[in-house]
């Protein structure tokens, strides 16, 4: 036996399902509260502390031994002056030997023969004084060392600044945010979310090539170096009151 269903049934069940979701919304809605989310920024200059260097010895010589031999000796004088400066030794690390072929050219058979050997040997070095940088260069350059760059400053203790511009940040965050809720007729609750992006901002690089034995005391100007702190925060927001 087949059981007929009655349309008016069906329409007012239909009608039922479609109340009961409009109903719903709103506590749905709450479970998402809307936000108002902006940037905040802070900037801390500071004078750098550390200063760190590389400088480098290169000899040619006709046999890989001899130019070896040569960048060894060479090489070994400019560790002793560092270490003659006050440089600790932990503070000095080779950061790159090498020792290359050096080709010629024959100018009626066109091949490239061996004429010789490159030996070279770079040294980074760490400079906790950074008034003592221009000394260090120029000891640096009296010992033998022919190939002086890659300068940059850093400031060691930067977390702890970076602290405070942090908090600074977050203050630049609320006052942006509170500007908008008032334009807005809303009022600023709790924080939803804080994330923080940007970082300490190198203020020099550089490179110098030698040699510059002749050259009078090296002028180097430490200056200031910027960390900087953005924040991304999200407060949640209810009617104005």
């Amino acid at each position: 036996m087949r059981v007929m269903k009655n349309p008016a049934v069906l329409a007012v069940s239909r009608a039922a399902v479609v109340a009961a979701a409009l109903l719903t919304a709103p506590a749905l809605a709450d479970d998402f509260p809307s936000a108002i989310s902006v940037s905040g920024e802070a900037n801390v200059s500071v004078a750098p502390d550390l200063a760190q260097i590389d400088a480098g010895v290169a000899n040619d010589a006709k046999t890989a031994k001899e130019a070896s031999d040569a960048n060894n000796a060479a090489m070994g004088k400019v560790l002793l002056a560092l270490k003659s400066a006050g440089i600790a030794e932990k503070d000095y690390q080779t950061s790159r030997l090498s020792l290359q072929p050096q080709y010629g050219q024959n100018k009626s058979t066109g091949a490239s023969p061996v004429v010789g050997f490159r030996a070279s040997n770079r040294v980074t070095v760490k400079i906790r004084d950074v008034t003592k940088v221009a000394t260090i260069i120029d000891t640096l350059v009296g010992a033998g060392a022919n190939d002086i760059g890659n300068i940059s400053f850093e400031v060691t203790q930067a977390s702890k600044l970076l602290d405070d511009a942090r908090e600074q940040a977050v203050a630049d965050a609320r006052r942006k945010a509170e500007v908008y809720a008032r334009a807005t007729g809303v009022t600023l609750g709790a924080p939803l979310s804080v994330t923080e992006g940007g970082g300490p901002v190198p203020l020099f690089k550089g490179r110098m090539a030698a040699p510059m034995a002749a050259a009078p005391q090296a002028a180097v100007a430490p200056g200031e170096e910027t960390l900087s702190v953005t924040v991304n925060v999200s407060w949640a927001i209810k009617p104005g009151q």
